[in-house]
């Protein structure tokens, strides 16, 4: 085999520089154009927004159904949502910016979730939340079918404190189905919502909201656990001992307040290793 010259070597090696530059540059662009749905958000939202839906799936809260929001932090009356996408799957190029009625900013955005009018409807009533919270989580499933409350039953759920509400769709005059999949069952969600951090949707789920991310999934995780232990301790008979506002009152390290933050730093952390595989 004839040895390469010199010449030729620094040729084909000038040839796999500017190839590799070309694509450096290329994926710098697509990486740029990927954020072109998310309306300028900070990078750091956009990031924490694709973690929370890849945590909640990876906790077992989201299937393929379910869905997370941020809103924009630019832009208030505006938020942020992934494409019609099971949540294992999101990455910042799936995100699509929307208004308050539930209207993709960009008319050429990919199809979005049909119970977006959620978050729209939430996120215009209530300006203390910066994140929604919409699953299907079988424990929770389970209050949501049941005369029986679902209640506070340790510090890390409560934010249930101060109560959970149910929300019935057959009041909403007219409508078919149980699906949010308008501004006006979006609305009546909201209304029947109100103050608190958490509302039950009779047969179908729940939604959770909180000041910021981190706290919504949060409540959701912890949401699925105190379900799970409240079934238990019925089952085991006897009184159950629920959470009350003195034990959540000043100096017991949490507070009950929806708009405030319960969840502790590390466990963000420790979910998103576990979710993220970093």
């Amino acid at each position: 085999m004839r040895r390469m010259s010199l010449s030729a070597r620094v040729a084909v090696y000038t040839s796999a520089v500017v190839a590799a530059a070309c694509l450096w540059a290329t994926e710098r662009v697509v990486g740029q154009e990927s954020r072109t749905g998310t309306g300028g958000a900070n990078l750091q939202l956009v990031d924490d927004l694709v973690v929370g839906n890849r945590i909640l799936a990876n906790e077992g809260i989201l299937d393929g159904l379910g869905h997370i929001s941020v809103r924009h932090d630019q832009r208030p009356d505006r938020f942020l949502l992934s494409r019609d996408l099971a949540p294992a799957l999101v990455t910042a190029a799936d995100l699509v910016e929307y208004d308050l009625d539930g209207n993709p900013v960009n008319a050429q955005a990919p199809r979005g979730y049909q119970e977006r009018f959620i978050h729209a409807a939430i996120y215009r009533a209530r300006p203390d939340v910066r994140s929604v919270v919409h699953a299907h989580t079988p424990s929770v499933l389970t209050f949501a079918v049941s005369t029986i409350p679902l209640r506070p039953i340790y510090h890390m759920a409560s934010f249930l404190v101060p109560g959970v509400p149910m929300y019935e769709i057959r009041k909403v005059a007219g409508h078919q189905g149980m699906l949010v999949n308008d501004m006006r069952t979006g609305t009546a969600l909201a209304q029947a919502l109100g103050d608190k951090a958490v509302a039950l949707m009779r047969g179908h789920g729940y939604v959770a909201v909180g000041p910021d991310i981190p706290e919504a999934v949060s409540r959701s995780i912890f949401l699925d656990v105190n379900a799970r232990v409240q079934l238990q301790a019925i089952g085991l008979g006897g009184t159950v001992n629920y959470l009350t506002a003195a034990d959540v009152g000043p100096g017991g390290g949490q507070t009950a307040q929806p708009s405030q933050t319960t969840q502790y730093p590390r466990s963000w952390a420790f979910w998103k290793e576990r979710a993220m595989g970093r």
